[in-house]
């Protein structure tokens, strides 16, 4: 009989073989859900050979799809950088009425589905919208164009600055700040010299994820962008239409693209946790 551990000693390891049944089952997993995919991916786009996949990438619609995925990622990131970090010094520096509403306002792209955001635009800004009739008179253009596409991706991204620097700059106080306050340090300076470089990892990071999701989303923008061959085509719609029209080899070398954009985001991101460590 094992006689009982004495009190306070520590307890036994835990067995090897389980662990490494563990780890098995956890490389194992990773393999079918992340790698066999990414490869097959990658396969399939130069399945029919170098030339091929790159007349695939040049084709005018995915050309311009992948110019307009990025655009609308330009026009959106440096957007939630400013919203962010004004929102997130608002709440961690002030205390006001509507602080905690404003915290669940941000909160709510989150929570709903991209599908009804894209769905609220186009009943608010169409033409049969609550606002059409005064944009039609202006010629002004939102759904089915670059301004719906932008806005519906700054709706979605929005809250990623803000989660990432709000926490960070409620866990350092304001104490740096108000002491450079003291000192005759102006506003724009002590943001400068004190507060950006306190939160710029954060804020390098919100804006590594708010770019991944402008580049992936789907749902919202494929409500008010109207799908348009050559128009308002971002890259994963223009996959979906691909599929679609059963060209397959091209569908796959649009894939193969924005899984590089997705790769280069995930280590940039990698790279970020580090050096905040």
């Amino acid at each position: 009989m094992r006689p009982a551990a004495a009190p306070g000693a520590l307890a036994p390891r835990p067995d090897r073989r389980a662990a490494q049944a563990l780890i098995g089952a956890a490389v194992a997993l990773t393999l079918v859900a992340l790698v066999v995919p990414l490869v097959y991916i990658f396969y399939r786009a130069f399945s029919a050979g170098s030339q091929a996949f790159f007349n695939n990438i040049l084709d005018p619609n995915t050309l311009h799809a992948i110019m307009l995925t990025a655009m609308v990622a330009l026009l959106t990131v440096p957007f939630n950088l400013i919203f962010g970090v004004a929102a997130a010094w608002a709440i961690a520096r002030f205390r006001f009425r509507g602080r905690r509403l404003l915290l669940v306002l941000i909160e709510i792209p989150f929570s709903i589905s991209p599908i009804i955001a894209g769905i609220c635009y186009l009943l608010l800004y169409g033409r049969q919208g609550l606002m059409g009739s005064w944009l039609m008179a202006n010629d002004i253009q939102i759904p089915f164009a670059l301004p719906g596409i932008v806005m519906v991706t700054m709706f979605v991204t929005s809250p990623f600055v803000v989660r990432e620097v709000l926490p960070l700059m409620q866990a350092q106080g304001s104490e740096q700040e108000q002491a450079a306050v003291t000192l005759g340090a102006s506003g724009w300076q002590v943001f400068r010299r004190v507060t950006l470089p306190n939160i710029r990892w954060a804020l390098l990071y919100g804006a590594v994820l708010c770019t991944a999701r402008a580049v992936g989303e789907f749902g919202g923008v494929s409500v008010v962008s109207g799908s348009i061959r050559g128009q308002t085509n971002t890259l994963p719609l223009q996959i979906e239409l691909l599929f679609n029209d059963l060209n397959i080899a091209g569908a796959f070398a649009a894939a193969s693209t924005l899984t590089v954009i997705a790769l280069v985001v995930m280590v940039l991101k990698t790279v970020m946790e580090s050096q905040r460590g």
